[in-house]
């Protein structure tokens, strides 16, 4: 264990928790017409705890290949000794970012683990630290190997993605307003909002970290609506806390799927493709504006 994996458990991890409880609290003494979800605090509580444990203690990831690879034929050295290199792994993490969030809502293998995020039917900072336990399994960190390859050290590069994700933290409060201007460029509450929303009008947007200039320049931001309140959890949802529902009904649809499968093409279409791809149907439409579809 590391210095900062000891400054995460002990440090950052007990805050975080100590907030979250908190804002169930205030929540659910605040909106007396909503019954805060305390058995979906426990089950993303329950994801912190395994996904700390798995990072800590099992070695090998599907990334793992791939990330030595990129440390071998490295094109340079850096660390982090001057505002130049900060930049470049700051822009750079953020733009493997948007490609690693992106990817995870348009590739079913990815979409798998990153579902389990966005499985509570509430948004609140209990969801935020449900983020699946998967990633090592899926190969996640295969998205950040180009900062590897560029010359930043892995750990770095694991570090700096941590960073990104506390930052992240604090926008899974719901009860945060627009922050004006700096809607479009930050991710902001707003902006998650979105994100997390199953509304026809929102799915698939706003897939940036800390900024939303990546967003911008592929065409998948969407700002909010006053008029259409987002809708919170899976178009299809989990109506259930059970630890083993939440994580692994996905990962049973897509072995389901694969057993159908009449040929490789289609076994192949199953992980690759979109979520709720089938053979013989067109691949589902990628993201959508929210002007581009009719108010309900």
């Amino acid at each position: 264990m590391t210095a900062f994996d000891r400054f995460l458990l002990f440090g950052v991890v007990p805050v975080i928790v100590l907030i979250t409880l908190l804002e169930g609290w205030w929540l659910s003494r605040r909106h007396a017409g909503q019954v805060y979800d305390w058995g979906a605090t426990g089950m993303s509580m329950l994801d912190l705890i395994t996904r700390l444990l798995v990072n800590l203690y099992v070695p090998f990831a599907l990334s793992t290949p791939v990330t030595n690879w990129a440390r071998e034929h490295r094109l340079a050295d850096f660390s982090l000794d001057g505002w130049q290199a900060f930049l470049l792994l700051f822009f750079g993490l953020e733009f493997c970012y948007y490609w690693f969030h992106r990817a995870s809502h348009r590739m079913r293998w990815f979409w798998v683990n990153h579902s389990i995020h966005h499985s509570p039917n509430q948004l609140n900072l209990a969801a935020a630290v449900r983020i699946g336990i998967f990633g090592k399994v899926s190969g996640t960190f295969v998205f950040f190997a180009p900062l590897v390859w560029l010359g930043f050290d892995a750990k770095l590069v694991a570090i700096a993605l941590t960073v990104n994700l506390l930052y992240q933290f604090w926008i899974h409060a719901t009860w945060l307003p627009k922050l004006g201007w700096l809607e479009g460029i930050l991710n902001t509450p707003s902006a998650h909002r979105v994100h997390h929303a199953s509304n026809p009008q929102y799915i698939d947007a706003n897939y940036g970290g800390v900024l939303l200039i990546f967003d911008r320049l592929f065409g998948t931001y969407v700002p909010e609506r006053e008029d259409v309140p987002p809708r919170y959890g899976l178009v299809k949802p989990i109506l259930s806390n059970n630890p083993l529902k939440v994580w692994f009904t996905g990962w049973f649809d897509l072995l389901r799927d694969l057993a159908s499968a009449r040929s490789l093409r289609e076994a192949l279409g199953y992980i690759v493709l979109p979520p709720g791809w089938r053979p013989g149907q067109p691949v589902p439409r990628a993201e959508r504006h929210a002007s581009e579809v009719p108010l309900p």
